[in-house]
């Protein structure tokens, strides 16, 4: 079950960065109608990806790997947690813009946007790359062992 529990961790972690992926190349001017619709659908897978994430990662904490006493000893743990949360934080701004766009899009329009609104997502999307690339760093600290108090 251990190998399992891995295996779907790290699948939804590569959807996640796939999905961030997608929304960072695509949101670069104003979206066509079409590319709304994409942006909204990668923005979904993401935010299943981070749910996922976060459950299997908290099942494998418990049930499946060290214990909880371990990884909540362990420094690198605690900061891809915590790189973790920020992320999710950070991916509200971009959310509840793209989820704006729903109406526009149910009616057949393409969404109108502000051009500094769609900087500010693409910089906010800049910014959970590279907490997410941090967050890699971290889980491959933590499988070193490193930093356990």
């Amino acid at each position: 079950m251990s190998t399992l529990f891995a295996f779907l961790h790290h699948l939804a972690a590569f959807a996640l960065v796939s999905a961030l992926a997608v929304e960072f190349v695509l949101v670069k001017d104003a979206p066509t109608a079409s590319t709304a619709r994409k942006i909204l659908l990668a923005d979904l897978i993401f935010g299943i990806s981070a749910g996922a994430i976060l459950v299997i990662g908290l099942l494998r904490v418990f049930y499946f790997e060290k214990g909880a006493a371990y990884y909540f000893t362990n420094i690198p743990f605690l900061a891809k947690l915590g790189l973790f949360f920020a992320i999710g934080i950070l991916s509200i701004y971009p959310t509840k813009t793209f989820l704006s766009w729903r109406p526009d899009l149910k009616a057949g329009r393409t969404p109108i946007l502000d051009p500094a609104r769609m900087k500010t997502v693409r910089k906010t999307i800049h910014w959970e790359i590279a907490a997410t690339a941090l967050l890699v760093l971290c889980a491959a600290l933590m499988a070193r062992g490193v930093g356990s108090l």
